[in-house]
């Protein structure tokens, strides 16, 4: 039991993980986390802190990092739908700049590990999602830095959002295929452009 599969992606760095899952008619069992497993598949991070969130359909969180306290984050959807992002914000790396993005789902159990120097949010599909994270280090508020989700330089390509940028990270005008507005917290509504950010990402440089 226990064993897992790691994908890596087309930036160094982003890993899709899926564990094994035993199912039968009364349910089904998967070991989530575990670091033998992890450690054989070359990722020895240590993670100090685990957090969960509830959204619903809609919602749009981020993009989000830590300044001069990168986090590495491994994260899952325990209910519902979401397309995960992952933007490189590392400036002595070849992909600087470019994004990923993967569904993850209840169905799936598919997982995210994004490594430290990498900005992150993601986009709710379903009528609501459950939606839990490990992290490589502690929160800081007071450090917190993004990225306008819709940055025409970054150019992520949401799937089911339809709408056009108006020059700014407002999520006006903004709506899935079934009509749900986009939903946004009034932080993710003024971060500013990757351009813009530059100054910020300096520490991320060495990772």
């Amino acid at each position: 039991m226990g064993k897992i599969t790691v994908e890596k992606v087309p930036i160094e760095g982003l890993y899709i993980i899926t564990p094994a899952v035993y199912g039968d008619s009364r349910g089904y069992f998967t070991e989530t986390y575990n670091q033998q497993d992890m450690i054989a598949a070359g990722l020895d991070m240590t993670f100090v802190q685990d957090n969960e969130s509830m959204s619903s359909k809609g919602v749009l969180r981020g993009l989000h990092f830590q300044k001069q306290h990168p986090q590495g984050k491994l994260v899952r959807v325990m209910e519902g739908r979401v397309f995960d992002v992952a933007v490189d914000l590392r400036q002595n790396s070849p992909t600087f700049g470019q994004w990923f993005g993967a569904e993850l789902s209840e169905d799936n159990h598919k997982q995210f590990y994004i490594s430290p120097g990498f900005a992150h949010g993601f986009l709710v599909l379903s009528e609501r999602a459950k939606f839990a994270y490990k992290c490589t280090d502690f929160y800081h508020p007071e450090d917190e830095g993004g990225l306008a989700w819709n940055d025409p330089d970054i150019g992520i390509i949401w799937p089911e959002l339809t709408g056009a940028y108006n020059g700014t990270p407002a999520g006006t005008g903004y709506q899935l295929l079934d009509g749900t507005p986009l939903n946004l917290s009034e932080k993710d509504t003024k971060w500013t452009g990757f351009k813009k950010s530059f100054i910020f990402l300096e520490k991320l440089k060495n990772y």
